[in-house]
Parts: C-alpha cells; structure tokens; sequence
C-alpha cells in the first residue's frame, strides 16, 4: 500500500464570490515528485497555500503523513514537516545567508547563539545535497540562483520532509534550473516528497513522477510522467490544442525606428543599473531582450518610455530625439508600449473594458466631440470591435477589468496598444501571470504586428519565448550588453551563459 505523505480531499476555498477551489482532491506519495500544473488562475497555488496554512479550507480534508489535520497555520504545517519555496523568496537582503537561515530558529548555546552549530548543520545540508551557497555572503552579493537554494536549506533546517516549489524556475537561467533539478533528485534520493508547481510543461516532463492538471478550480486528473506529453498536458489544461510554437515570419526589414545610444541610468538595485548600453530596433522586426530577471530590463523600458530619467546617452524614435521627454510626447512620436505589470501601469481595474481601450485617444475623433463631449456610442463600437478581434472573454465592453482573469486583462493592454497607428511597439513580460492559451494569442499577434512593417522590442525572462519570436536577441546582464546575436546563433544554452557572465561597466 502506497504511503500519502500529503492527502488533499473534497478541498473547497471561496474568497468572497470567487470560488477558487472545488471538491478538489491531491495525493502526494511519499518520495516522489509530483508536478501541479494549470491555467493562471486555476487554483493550483491556492491549493499549495491551503497545505501550508495560509488560508483556511471552508471544506475537505487535509492528512499529513496519515494524521488529520485540523485547522492549519504556517507554524503547524512547518511542524508537521510541510516547507513552501514562495515565488518571492523571503529572505532578508542585508543578513548573510547564515543569519537567514537561522531566523527565527536560531540554535542556543546557554543565552547565545550557537554559531559554530549553525555553520556546522548548513554545511551538512550543502554537501549532502551539493547545494553550492556562501553562507557567509548577503543575499544581496548572491545570485537568484543561490538565493532560491538558501530557501531550501532554510526550510530544510526547521524539518521540512515535504517541500513545496511554487514556479521555482521562473527567475533562473538554463543553467541554474539544471542545478536546482540536480538537487530535487537528491532531495528525493534522500526520501524527501516534492511538490513542483509550474507552467512549463518541459520542465514538468523532465522532473516528475507524477503530474495533476487543474482547470477552472478543478482538479481535471493525476497522470503518470511515461503515461503523457506536453501537448496531453496542455489541452488537458486549457481545454483544447495549444500551439506555442508559433512559425516566425521572415523579417522585412527596414530602417531603424530606435536608435539606443550609450545609456546609463539609475538602477532599482546595484546589478540593474544601466551602463552605457546600445542597440537599435528596425522596422518589421522583433529584437528580443534576454536576461535574468532584475538586470536592468525594467530600468531600460521605463527609460525608454519616459519613466526613467536618462542620465547619460540617446535615445531615437524614427528619427526624433525622445531622451527625457514626457510619456504622453513619445507616444505621440510613434511608440507603444505593453507594460510588465499590468495592474499599475497598464489597466485602470476599476474602469471598464471599453474605457481601458479607448484611455488614450479618448479626447480624439470619434470618441469625442469638439475635444469633450464623450460619444459612448462611439466608445462602445469601437471596444466590441477590438473585443471581437482579441479574444477578450467574456466579451462585455461594460465590464470592470477587475472582474477579468490575468491572461484577458492581458488581452485588453494588448489590444489597446497593438490597434494603435504606430512605429515601435514595446513588449514587456507580455506573458508575465498569464495561461498559455492566452500566450498562444499575444505571441500570434505580435507576429502580426511586426508583419505590419512595425518596430517590436521583447522584453521576457521566458527565454523560450525569446527564441520562437525574435529575429535577433539582445543578452542584458548585470545592466550591460553582453551579446547581440541573430537568432539562427542563439540557443537556450549559449544564452544562458551570456546571462550568467555579468559584465564591468563601461
């Protein structure tokens, strides 16, 4: 009889109207990796956060290594062995990579704490586990890399026996993500239980055993790794087929429509400053931007675009000078731009969909009259129409934004900046949060974009995404151009090592 190390059944979760979980039942046998996928918004990470106990169930039952559980809390789930990696680690910047690890935890020696203890217990688990981390670095001196694996230690260290990934590979590159499934299979060799929650269904074929589907709050089924494939796995996730790699169009290329010339800026943290760095975007192709998350890409959007001051250098647009100029100016130069957060530079949530689509040319013909008398009709038209053409669902123009999943508030950004008149389209994480139905839609609309003869820089930290769209790539690392190469020379591995190499200011 097969041991659960984790039993989830009939698990019901409501927040409010939304019910986020339904009649949904996980096993976890003990010793195995067990991949949980789905659409965002599916329920997968909320079901993980109910193991934790983050939130309460309103139903269902939870076992932990056979027992019962009632009511859970962070503080009972850790006790019973249950350790959770979250998307965003919670470690301290400013604390070595020791101090982290014993926070809260730390071991005593009669009133003090017992350093030589310490040091002595997290090298047992870096060497049994070939773990590779300085412990007595900061985490702001070590890689994401590093960083993620001080997390395992750390939870490692209060007990944990079933350990809980939450999209553990979406800030690492190739190289790093090879490292950290080198040491889920020693962790599973050891008899440790893993739960791998991912989007990336490649990576979910190389490191299961077992792998559930969730869809719309349901649980769909539990397959064996040997029993399926990752175009089963993504019809069974999105309901249908799926086809993310999406042909690239030959480039007819033109002229440049932006023209970076040596620019620095300031930086949210040391390794994202920019430094010096140049590049161009012609029209009718699309220049993908490639690096590890926090090396500077957000920084050269937001210059770009007119949220960040330039310190140094140029930027052009079709010839005009755009460098410190107002948003509302390079937009009307010719530049478009999807941002990376959707939520705080992309859609007004409390506003309609129609309002989010027409925000920016509401005081033009023919939304408006004379400059101010809104013509809703007008409005209302011309949204059904961009509606219609997106994919938007449910496709209600009166609708708050609010009440839309992630991949079709999407759609409404992209549908907005993509029907506009322009000449450089600016694509940041367009997949950031979304399902991949709706990344099969945006990555075949900026296909159709750059056959418009329109300028398009990718920014993603999806590399997979970089290397189907893009005719050439740019490699950004530590806020320096480590690589422009032409796609037909690029592969996940070459780039991988470009993004790993960093680089000295200019």
């Amino acid at each position: 009889m097969k041991q659960y190390a984790v039993a989830m059944s009939g698990i019901e979760k409501y927040f409010g109207p939304v019910h986020a979980v339904s009649n949904a039942s996980f096993n976890l046998i003990s010793g195995e990796i067990h991949s949980l996928i789905g659409e965002n918004g599916a329920g997968k990470s909320t079901m993980m956060k109910l193991l934790y106990g983050m939130y309460p169930i309103d139903d269902g039952s939870i076992s932990i290594d056979g027992e019962t559980m009632g009511p859970l809390t962070p503080k009972i789930a850790i006790e019973h062995g249950i350790g959770m990696v979250h998307q965003e680690f919670m470690l301290v910047n400013e604390l070595t990579v020791m101090e982290n690890i014993i926070l809260g935890f730390e071991p005593r020696k009669g009133p003090l704490i017992d350093f030589v203890k310490a040091r002595e217990k997290i090298r047992e688990y870096i060497e049994k586990y070939n773990m590779d981390v300085q412990i007595n670095k900061r985490i702001n001196q070590i890689s994401v890399g590093e960083s993620q694996r001080v997390e395992i230690i750390k939870i490692l260290s209060r007990g944990a026996n079933t350990i809980i990934l939450d999209e553990p590979t979406g800030v690492l590159t190739p190289q790093e993500a090879r490292k950290l499934f080198e040491i889920l299979r020693n962790l599973k060799a050891a008899g440790k239980s893993i739960i791998f929650i991912s989007h990336k269904l490649n990576e979910v074929m190389d490191i299961s055993d077992r792998i559930t589907v969730m869809r719309h709050s349901n649980v769909i089924e539990t397959v064996n790794k040997q029993d399926t494939n990752a175009r089963e796995l993504s019809k069974m996730m999105v309901g249908r087929e799926v086809f993310l790699n999406i042909k690239r169009t030959q480039a007819k290329i033109g002229d440049p429509v932006l023209t970076v010339d040596n620019l620095w800026t300031s930086g949210e943290k040391e390794l994202s400053k920019i430094r010096g760095i140049s590049f161009n975007v012609r029209a009718g192709e699309i220049v993908g931007v490639a690096g590890v998350d926090g090396n500077g890409q957000s920084e050269m959007v937001e210059a770009i675009t007119g949220l960040r001051e330039v310190e140094r250098g140029a930027i052009t647009l079709a010839g005009v000078n755009i460098t410190n100029r107002s948003t509302r100016f390079i937009r009307k130069a010719g530049l478009t731009h999807i941002p990376e957060d959707r939520n705080t530079r992309g859609l007004n949530r409390m506003a309609s969909v129609a309002d989010n689509l027409v925000v920016n040319r509401i005081y033009n013909k023919p939304f408006s009259k004379f400059g101010f008398i809104i013509d809703r009709k007008a409005i209302n038209s011309y949204s059904e129409e961009l509606i219609q053409k997106y994919d938007v669902r449910p496709p209600k123009a009166e609708m708050l934004t609010t009440h839309f999943s992630g991949g079709n508030a999407q759609k409404v950004v992209v549908a907005r900046e993509v029907a506009e008149s322009t000449k450089l389209l600016i694509a940041s994480q367009p997949s950031r949060g979304i399902d991949v139905g709706a990344i099969e839609s945006i990555r075949t609309i900026l296909q159709e974009v750059k056959s418009r003869g329109i300028g398009v820089l990718l920014v993603s930290v999806e590399l997979e995404e970089v290397l189907s769209l893009s005719d050439r790539i740019v490699v950004l690392s530590e806020g320096n151009i480590v690589g422009i190469l032409p796609v037909e020379e690029a592969n996940e591995e070459n780039l991988g090592m470009m993004m790993l190499s960093g680089g000295g200011a200019s």
